[in-house]
């Protein structure tokens, strides 16, 4: 049997980080090496998460995890504010970052990927990791070569942190790199309201829904003359993005530099 995957959880008392602890300790081919969440230091992790215990106590000190713990892979979902922070912890111990926290630069992307390849160890930065997610930004891309007018409205909670989301970014990157920048609408149009139109990007808009009760929606509206395309992903659960993590978990040991995209992973 071959030897599991020794990982890292972050933020293991968040939402996410719940269900990422969930996953490793119930899977065949993964093991919690450590849980670092700022608070709820001192419990087991196995209890936080509603499972049986399983001798990993949670820790508020990340540098202490990384060193100790001889992991392979760390798995961050915490916030924008530490996201460069942990990623560059984690590479300057030699143990590869998997991010779903959003908020990095394409600077900062650049130079973690440098930092990467200094080490010769792999990285993933995931907007999404959900299956469904990843094919309804790969299908915008490709529809995009034939429908240039479009809007992308992404639906999130009223706590999220950032507008819009890491999602939306990533898929108007990748509708970008096959559409020429076409500014739509009409040339003389006037916001009565600022922001009505939503953000500016190469061309078409992007807009951002927060709400109590919302949990994870995005569409991609495509307009022609006498027609409309809408191309729509809905997330109910975060359980849904557990596959795609253990994937990225997999993966990025097969890589050297930083991969900026689930969408890397999915052929």
């Amino acid at each position: 049997m071959a030897e599991k995957l020794k990982v890292i959880v972050v933020g293991a008392g968040g939402r996410m980080g719940r269900e990422v602890v969930k996953l490793v300790l119930q899977d065949e081919e993964l093991e919690l090496a450590a849980a670092v969440n700022r608070s709820r230091a001192g419990e087991d992790a196995g209890r936080l998460v509603g499972l049986e215990p399983c001798s990993v106590l949670v820790t508020d000190q990340l540098e202490d995890a990384l060193r100790d713990s001889n992991a392979d892979v760390m798995v961050d979902f915490t916030t924008p504010q530490y996201a460069y922070e942990h990623t560059s912890l984690a590479i300057s111990y030699g143990v590869r970052p998997v991010m779903g926290t959003t908020g990095f630069t394409p600077e900062q992307i650049q130079d973690l990927d440098k930092q990467c390849q200094d080490k010769g160890i792999g990285g993933l930065i995931a907007p999404n990791f959900s299956i469904g997610a990843i094919l309804m930004m790969k299908f915008a891309a490709q529809a995009a070569k034939y429908m240039p007018n479009l809007e992308i409205i992404e639906y999130h909670g009223d706590q999220k942190l950032d507008a819009p989301s890491g999602t939306a970014i990533k898929t108007a990157e990748m509708i970008a790199e096959n559409r020429e920048e076409l500014r739509q609408g009409n040339p003389n149009e006037e916001e009565t309201i600022e922001g009505a139109r939503g953000g500016y990007y190469n061309g078409f808009r992007i807009h951002s829904v927060r709400l109590p009760g919302v949990f994870a929606q995005q569409e991609v509206i495509f307009g022609d003359f006498g027609q409309t395309l809408k191309i729509r992903h809905d997330s109910y659960e975060r359980a849904g993005y557990m596959p795609g993590v253990k994937i990225g978990v997999q993966k990025v040991m097969e890589y050297t530099g930083m991969i900026y995209g689930f969408d890397h992973f999915i052929d």
